[in-house]
């Protein structure tokens, strides 16, 4: 029902509307008791959603609203299911005790979640973040990201196709758009893209009315009115948050390896092609880190490779140092393995919206900081420290005393919410410690009152009472009603018995009524001032966060380079890819080292600078390709790699056409897809890039194909670009003779017994044969299928050398030379009409004959 009925409505949903108007683009969960409920659209909704059951409340006059809901206490699986889906959730909570209420209770929204913009814990993953991105459309596109959760907030402008990649190395899981692109073919390309992602689409103005405010950031219109959407966006919805957003910080893409969005899904470098998780991906292989923050940086370090040869190198010497330090190297890590997510709690702490029981976590993590921090500094006074460990040491600040005043303060382990109480220690406050003794002691201390009563007044029988009506009470039987002292005030009166109010008992009463709601509230106060002042070391310990997130990187990536036999790659300026017995990272894992078959590559610019690699399916071609592009990747990252020695020249890109099923999925054909990727990389390639082909020219007929095979492999062999080609068109292996650079590696096969076995070695020369058929076989396919296959193969063997002749001269040598001879002698303007019709006719019989 959208907007308030005309009809007389019950106070409690009048008030609902008033609130739902106010955020009707979002799900209200409205608090009632226990329970959020939703009513009305919203209830209709989400039922079916979140497998709820749809009932009915009476609203009004005549006014049934349909209406489902879920436990307070469980509700964070159900936000995070609606988030997912690309709803903004809406919390209204009661905002004063029902029992304290005078009629209706009060209640107001208090926070919002949207698909990017959410920063509890429980929300959260570990390994991976969060982010709410925007766009602004101008000759280059501005983005803006915000992690909230770890407080980063920055910007960058790219092409439009970089900016693409881009996003989808960031997978933020809600970008802001101006509505005018709502309908645009941009907006269908994101969504194809980025299917996960929810696009929200806000007004122009949203993105012009905090421009000003980043003025001093950029000279760009199109990046401050890309952050000037977030922060409008973030300030609609977490107001305190937006007053607290740390300034946003430009970065250059530019500095890393560039890799493209068919090259981080094709090389399942963060996810695997099959079902989208990590598992068999790099990461996977590499992600032997003990702390969240560290899994997180290596994700980055991965999609993030290094081009800076300065610092490659410096992180080698890290990795190095550890495998040489073995016994420092387990106990760094025996410690990180006990740290909490600290990045995420500082960012919680300098935001202000730390917890007690998240305090106590960042208490408990901080616990183990100093003695981490002395491994460290023995490790510089007796080691030749490499420069990166020092600065990581050094960027561990000094938080003793912020532990300190964290252990003394906090209880063991206090609640997450703050009106709960048992936040503090005995002994940290001395007003917290009387409430606490006289709400856990007031049977003693009545008890103690009763007794000095009896011996004051001498009424041995005199008793203190409790009833919901009069409170707490002195009684006396009758029998010595002439001992009750005058300031006894009378109460109520029983047939045996009176009952009276003493101000001393008066006194303690309201001591004892209040001291629960006393204790609350002065806990609350107390942990305000607690958290501001540990927020004022907040950049010490996101600081301290973000160098413990790299220790635990690069102890992880020494424990892999020890324990999966890798060597530390020599990295140069020269154009050089030199990898021997070289290992697919995921594969050997999956298959074991001693069962994969290690390969070499060698290009050197001057020499080979491009391969074109033959032989059948299954026969080892494409993990060919694609280990030596993580090998690639993994030494650009500064990681050791999976080969027996390599050295590998720093490249600018990597580039790779692999597979169109993604697409095809999306309506385009594989031709279509094919060529597309092949027209960004010839545009885009560099001589200080690294392509990787596997099949060019499969969608279309096979001499279209073969001859855009052909003209792509020349322009990028002439362009300098460092190649490897793998392919089905055994024709290309011709491209060797015309030109020096480009050499033919084959995957080899034996024939065994009328059988085909598989070696995965790729060795130099051209394939000999395709072992189309035997590949089937392996498959399985029926034997009828595969006689028949044979006989067919057979006939088309035998007409292959006319066939070749007819079609293949664009590649072959010219076995026709004669006729063309004469067709080159002959001066038509002499012949007469007769003479011209003989001379094709003699043409026509001559190559019958050839």
């Amino acid at each position: 029902m959208k907007g308030q009925p005309k009809q007389e409505i019950t106070p409690m949903f009048r008030q609902y509307f008033e609130i739902k108007a106010k955020y009707a683009d979002a799900i209200l969960f409205f608090r009632l008791g226990d329970f959020y409920e939703m009513f009305f659209e919203d209830a209709e909704t989400v039922a079916p959603l979140l497998s709820l059951v749809l009932t009915k409340r009476e609203a009004g006059k005549n006014l049934t609203a349909p209406m489902c809901g879920i436990p307070v206490e469980k509700s964070e699986i159900y936000i995070q299911k609606l988030l997912e889906l690309g709803f903004k959730v809406a919390i209204c909570e009661q905002v004063e005790d029902p029992a304290l209420a005078k009629g209706l209770v009060k209640r107001e929204v208090v926070k919002v979640y949207t698909p990017g913009l959410f920063i509890d814990l429980g929300f959260l993953k570990d390994k991976e973040k969060t982010y709410l991105s925007s766009l602004k459309i101008g000759k280059k596109i501005a983005l803006s990201f915000l992690e909230l959760s770890c407080e980063e907030f920055y910007f960058t402008e790219l092409p439009q196709d970089k900016a693409l990649s881009e996003l989808l190395k960031k997978e933020p899981r809600e970008i802001l758009l101006e509505d005018t692109l709502k309908e645009s073919e941009f907006a269908k390309v994101l969504k194809q893209n980025l299917p996960q992602v929810h696009l929200t689409f806000l007004e122009k103005e949203e993105f012009k009315k905090f421009k000003e405010k980043f003025a001093g950031i950029s000279e760009s219109e199109e990046s401050k009115e890309a952050l000037s959407a977030i922060y409008s966006y973030l300030k609609r919805y977490q107001p305190a948050l937006a007053e607290r957003l740390s300034e946003p910080k430009f970065y250059y893409p530019e500095e890393f390896l560039y890799l493209d969005e068919n090259a981080k899904r094709n090389l399942e470098l963060v996810r695997n092609l099959w079902d989208g998780t990590e598992k068999y991906s790099l990461y996977w292989v590499l992600d032997k880190t003990k702390t969240p923050m560290g899994s997180r940086l290596l994700k980055e370090w991965i999609l993030y490779p290094l081009r800076d040869l300065k610092t490659i190198l410096e992180r080698q010497k890290v990795i190095e140092f550890f495998l040489e330090k073995r016994d420092l190297r387990e106990k760094l890590a025996k410690i990180l393995e006990k740290l909490s997510d600290l990045e995420r709690l500082g960012s919680r702490l300098s935001l202000r919206l730390i917890n007690p029981k998240e305090l106590a976590l960042l208490r408990e993590g901080l616990r183990f900081l100093p003695e981490l921090k002395i491994y460290l500094k023995e490790a510089r006074a007796f080691f030749d420290c490499p420069e990166e460990l020092k600065r990581i040491e050094e960027d561990l600040g000094e938080i003793k005393e912020i532990f300190q005043l964290l252990d003394s303060a906090l209880a063991e382990d206090p609640p997450s919410t703050l009106k709960e109480g048992g936040i503090f220690k005995r002994g940290f406050n001395k007003e917290i410690d009387e409430l606490k003794d006289l709400r856990e002691n007031s049977l003693l201390y009545l008890s103690r009152l009763e007794e000095e009563l009896k011996v004051k007044t001498g009424i041995p029988t005199l008793k203190i009472g409790f009833n919901r009506v009069f409170g707490y009470y002195v009684e006396v039987s009758k029998s010595y009603l002439k001992m009750v002292p005058s300031y006894f005030e009378r109460k109520q009166t029983l047939v045996n018995a009176e009952r009276f109010m003493v101000p001393e008992l008066k006194k303690l009463e309201e001591k004892i009524l209040s001291a629960e709601e006393k204790l609350k509230n002065l806990e609350y106060e107390l942990f305000i001032q607690l958290r501001e002042e540990i927020a004022k070391e907040a950049e010490t310990i996101k600081r301290s966060a973000r160098a413990l997130a790299k220790l635990d990187v690069f102890i992880a990536l020494s424990e892999v380079a020890e324990k999966y036999h890798y060597v530390c790659p020599e990295i140069t300026e020269e154009k050089v890819l030199y990898i021997e017995e070289g290992r697919h990272p995921v594969l050997e894992r999956i298959l074991g080292e001693e069962n994969f078959i290690p390969n070499s590559l060698e290009l050197k610019e001057g020499e080979t600078e491009f391969l074109i690699i033959t032989g059948p399916n299954m026969g080892g071609k494409s993990t060919f390709l694609r280990q030596n592009a993580l090998i690639v990747i993994l030494a650009h990252m500064g990681s050791f790699v999976p080969a027996k020695a390599a050295r590998i020249g720093v490249f600018d890109k990597i580039f790779t056409r692999i597979g169109a099923g993604d697409e095809l999925i999306r309506g385009k054909s594989t031709f279509m897809v094919e060529m597309s990727e092949c027209a960004r990389i010839l545009k885009h390639a560099t001589s200080r890039s690294l392509v990787i082909l596997d099949e060019v020219g499969r969608g279309t007929s096979t001499f279209d194909g073969m001859s855009l095979a052909w003209a792509i492999a020349e322009y990028l062999y002439k362009n300098k670009v460092f190649t490897l080609l793998a392919t089905h068109y055994f024709e290309l292996t011709e491209l060797a003779k015309n030109f020096p650079g480009i050499k033919n590696f084959h995957a080899e096969v034996r024939e065994w017994q009328d059988q085909v076995i598989f070696l995965y070695r790729i060795l130099p020369g051209a394939a000999s044969q395709s072992y189309g058929i035997e590949v089937a076989r392996l498959a399985e396919l029926p034997e009828e299928v595969i006689k028949r296959a044979k006989e067919i193969l057979d006939t088309l063997e035998k007409r292959k050398p006319k066939f070749y002749k007819k079609q293949l001269s664009l590649f072959l040598g010219d076995e026709n030379s004669a006729i063309i001879d004469k067709i080159k002698k002959i001066n038509p303007d002499q012949l007469t009409p007769k003479e011209a019709l003989e001379f094709l006719y003699q043409l026509k019989r001559e190559l019958e004959k050839s």
